[in-house]
């Protein structure tokens, strides 16, 4: 796919892909371990050497995560691409499907923020021994150990 063909031309060191495209090493030998980086050809001397099309496929895969795509959903994305014929509506349902999730998250941290101004807002900031923000996260704590004891199944023996 031309999208993310480079030149076969450039050649970079690990270190430098890397730096090129914004990441860590380590980050590329995990995409590359992972199946989202392909593995590259080797010098002589053993050493890694990668092109151009091996640092659009990395930015991809970084603009894709900062963007909050999982690994899977690039995963996806990245086989899509590499199929050759791929379409902008099978793109659109799997961008459609992400955006989903952003939503999600977003209310979800509505629900969060609607909690954590509650909280503060019973707080008097004076030096008490007792303090709403810590009773209510302790019960939190206090209510889910329970409920986990009380959903275990009980074994006898041992």
């Amino acid at each position: 796919m031309a999208a993310l063909k480079g030149s076969r031309a450039e050649r970079y060191s690990i270190g430098q892909l890397g730096a090129r495209a914004g990441a860590h090493l380590e980050t590329v030998r995990y995409y590359e371990r992972i199946g989202l980086m392909p593995g590259p050809p080797r010098s002589q001397g053993g050493h890694r050497v990668y092109d151009g099309a091996h640092l659009k496929r990395l930015g991809f895969i970084r603009r894709s995560r900062e963007l909050g795509f999982s690994l899977d959903e690039i995963r996806a994305l990245l086989g899509l691409v590499d199929r050759g014929d791929y379409t902008c509506d099978e793109v659109r349902d799997l961008t459609l499907a992400h955006l989903a999730e952003i939503r999600k998250k977003i209310a979800d941290l509505r629900r969060l923020e609607w909690s954590l101004q509650r909280m503060a807002a019973q707080c008097s900031g004076d030096r008490v021994p007792e303090c709403p923000v810590i009773d209510v996260l302790w019960d939190g704590i206090a209510q889910n150990w329970r409920a986990a004891v009380t959903q275990r199944p009980h074994r006898r023996g041992k």
